[in-house]
C-alpha cells in the first residue's frame, strides 16, 4: 500500500506492477528516423554523419526464468503462470528494441543479469535499514 494525500485526505492506494504492461521502451515504434529526416530533406547519410545514436538498455532481471515445481492448486498455478508472461514480456520489450534501434540505425547495447548470478535473495527493500538511500 502506498500512503498518499489527495485534496488534503490522507488516503493509501495500490497499484500493479507498470511491467505487467510494458518493462521497457525507448521511443514508439511509429517514430521512424529515416521517415522523419527524409521528411524534413535530410539525407539518411548525413543524418548518420551528424549524430552517431546509441542506446544503452540495462535490464534488472534475467533472460531465462529457473524451472520450478507448482502446486497443482488454482492460485499457485495462475501466480507462476503470471510470473512467466511477466517474465516473457520482458524479453519482448528488449527484441522489440533491439529491432527498433536496428532499423534506425541505432546502436544497441545490453545489459542483464546473467544465468550465472547466485545471490540469495534476502527480501523486500526495507526503508528503515536503508534509510541512507532515500
Amino acid at each position: 500500500m502506498l500512503d498518499v494525500t489527495v485534496d488534503g485526505q490522507k488516503r493509501q492506494e495500490m497499484h500493479v506492477d507498470g511491467g505487467t504492461i510494458a518493462q521497457a521502451f525507448l521511443y514508439p515504434p511509429s517514430i521512424s528516423l529515416k521517415t522523419g529526416a527524409a521528411r524534413a530533406g535530410i539525407n539518411e547519410k548525413i543524418l548518420r554523419a551528424e549524430r552517431k545514436r546509441v542506446a544503452y538498455v540495462i535490464r534488472n532481471g534475467r533472460f531465462v526464468r529457473p524451472e520450478e515445481s507448482v502446486q497443482l492448486r488454482t492460485i499457485a498455478i495462475a501466480k507462476e503462470a503470471l510470473s512467466t508472461m511477466i517474465a516473457s514480456s520482458g524479453v519482448n520489450d528488449t527484441y522489440r528494441m533491439f529491432l527498433l534501434a536496428r532499423r534506425d540505425g541505432v546502436g544497441f547495447n545490453l545489459a542483464s543479469i546473467g544465468d550465472d548470478f547466485d545471490v540469495p535473495y534476502k527480501g523486500p527493500f526495507n526503508k528503515e535499514v536503508h534509510a541512507d538511500f532515500i
